[in-house]
């Protein structure tokens, strides 16, 4: 079988029309390259699966690079330690950026990113369409998604939990104690991993064989005040849950709020299982009942994935899911 030969700046400015150093200035993130000359030639690279080769001055540069879509939750913050921990492990330091959006790096990040060069890049909670896939690959960038949006495209490395297993595990735990109106607040529709603990409610329910109220589910941002304006919603129902599954421990905490509003109690009134296991739901009163997801552990993984990647050991792009674990505390009880 004929080997595919690797194609050469040379033959990418050809096509382009375009000049060698054009080409060059393109991968390397230069600003002086006309935007439709750039696009054309980003096309190109893409098309072709071009990479850009590594020689003797492209060795570490003790960079790490975590992205995030939005960093208002100390869920960010878990991610960072654990980052920082693997960073500091192959003595390299993060960098951290915040995209505020979800449609994942654009081309001005992508070119500062090449411009300074990095040792690997750890997106977090963004879609990563095919098109940024190839304009990373072409600056020959490694990167993982952590706790992809959606289905990451063929060929990238990921780095999740067991959602669907958790969000049955919190559910499980609501009917053992007796709930049979359980409630859901998830967080947005589209997110893949809020749509895995939904389906997990789901499921468990079926199992058990109650019917699934669609009044029960509601959905969020995975924040307090979606957890608060949710738990109104569905505490206001003529025949409201006596137990509430939030899809994270921030909305948990909007929940706790919402009941004492309305002069309820947790757990007496209303239980509330929360997702994360954030430090803080240790110190909530009371003490928040969730599902662990090892969101240090998650990041530290992908950091050392990618890092592997870059040193050329771990040429084959993974799928990893850590498992979650139910904590059981003191915000759940049997209904009165």
């Amino acid at each position: 079988m004929p080997v595919k030969r690797r194609v050469t700046i040379a033959q990418i400015a050809e096509e382009a029309g375009v000049s060698v150093p054009t080409v060059s200035k393109v991968i390397n993130g230069r600003p002086e390259v006309a935007p439709e000359t750039r696009q054309r030639v980003e096309r190109l690279l893409q098309k072709h699966g071009y990479q850009r080769r590594t020689g003797q001055g492209d060795g570490p540069v003790g960079l790490l690079d975590l992205v995030f879509a939005e960093i208002e939750s100390p869920w960010a913050m878990e991610l960072v330690r654990g980052a920082e921990q693997a960073a500091h492990e192959a003595a390299a330091s993060v960098v951290i950026s915040v995209l505020h959006t979800h449609a994942g790096p654009g081309r001005d990040w992508l070119e500062r990113i090449a411009a300074r060069r990095t040792d690997g890049v750890i997106i977090v909670s963004s879609r990563l369409s095919v098109r940024q896939q190839g304009q990373l690959s072409a600056r020959s960038i490694p990167f993982v998604v952590v706790d992809p949006e959606g289905e990451p495209p063929p060929g990238v490395a990921s780095v999740g939990a067991t959602n669907w297993h958790g969000g049955l595990a919190a559910t499980r735990h609501l009917l053992d104690l007796g709930h049979a109106r359980i409630g859901m607040i998830g967080g947005p529709p589209d997110m893949l991993c809020s749509r895995a603990r939904i389906d997990g409610y789901r499921a468990a329910l079926e199992t058990a064989g109650v019917s699934i109220d669609p009044e029960l589910i509601r959905y969020g941002d995975f924040l307090v005040n979606s957890g608060h304006d949710a738990g109104h919603a569905l505490l206001s129902l003529d025949n409201p849950p006596t137990a509430i599954f939030a899809g994270s421990d921030m909305q948990a905490f909007g929940v706790f709020e919402a009941a004492r509003q309305r002069g309820l109690r947790v757990p007496e009134d209303l239980s509330v299982v929360g997702f994360d296991d954030l430090p803080l739901s240790r110190s909530a009163w009371p003490p928040l009942t969730t599902v662990r997801q090892p969101l240090e552990e998650m990041a530290a993984l992908a950091a050392r994935m990618v890092l592997a990647m870059g040193r050329g050991e771990n040429t084959e792009a993974r799928r990893v899911e850590l498992s979650t674990d139910l904590v059981i505390r003191e915000s759940t009880a049997s209904p009165r």
